[in-house]
């Protein structure tokens, strides 16, 4: 089975040693400085959601630019596993502290096609994406905090590694709490460019959305 046959089969592909760590860790310290000189520290960041059971420091890339790199640079990449044509939609950061889970949930249309790529963590302890099996036709507005009997599989990530998966069709999470005193991850989303959700490309509602709110 090849990796695209895999990742469609499974709902989700690990890519391991997709970075090396020292590039990551220098892109973190690299958006903490340049928050930081812009008045507006990481910390300051923090936010609460369904999907959490403590608040965690969110950054987009609307909010820091340098961060489309990794999601306009890795397209072909991503659309190679995939075996389909891509085009981005958006990105973040996330910062998880001690202890935190992600509970599983689907996500909405712009995420067609996730990676999920592990930045750093505090003592280096891997920390697993989980993802179920089943696909669903639509994304669930449902958050549980496992996936009720139904299969799944997970891949435990060291700083570097990344899982692509398939968000919208795929429920998934963090079953685990994590068991770093932090840890530093991007979310990357793409959709095919000519299937059911390309006009989510570059995010494109959401940027209709914040500018019917000015």
């Amino acid at each position: 089975m090849t990796v695209t046959e895999a990742y469609r089969a499974e709902g989700h592909v690990a890519l391991p040693a997709l970075f090396e760590p020292e590039v990551l860790l220098a892109f973190y310290r690299m958006m903490q400085a340049d928050l930081q000189a812009a008045g507006r520290p990481l910390q300051s960041f923090a936010a609460r959601g369904p999907l959490l059971r403590q608040p965690a420091i969110e950054v987009y890339a609307f909010q820091y630019a340098p961060m489309l790199t990794f999601l306009w640079g890795l397209t072909p990449r991503v659309a190679e596993v995939v075996g389909a044509t891509l085009l981005p939609t958006y990105a973040y950061f996330r910062a998880y502290r001690q202890g935190d889970v992600c509970r599983i949930h689907s996500d909405r249309q712009a995420c067609e096609h996730s990676l999920s790529l592990t930045i750093a963590y505090g003592e280096d302890k891997p920390w697993a994406l989980s993802v179920g099996r089943d696909r669903i036709a639509v994304p669930q507005p449902e958050v549980s905090d496992d996936f009720g009997g139904q299969p799944y599989g997970s891949v435990a990530m060291a700083a570097g590694d990344g899982v692509l998966y398939q968000g919208t069709h795929h429920r998934h999470g963090r079953l685990d709490p994590n068991p770093n005193s932090w840890s530093a991850h991007l979310f990357l989303h793409w959709v095919e460019k000519d299937g059911r959700y390309k006009d989510q490309a570059f995010d494109r509602p959401a940027q209709a959305r914040a500018a019917q709110g000015r």
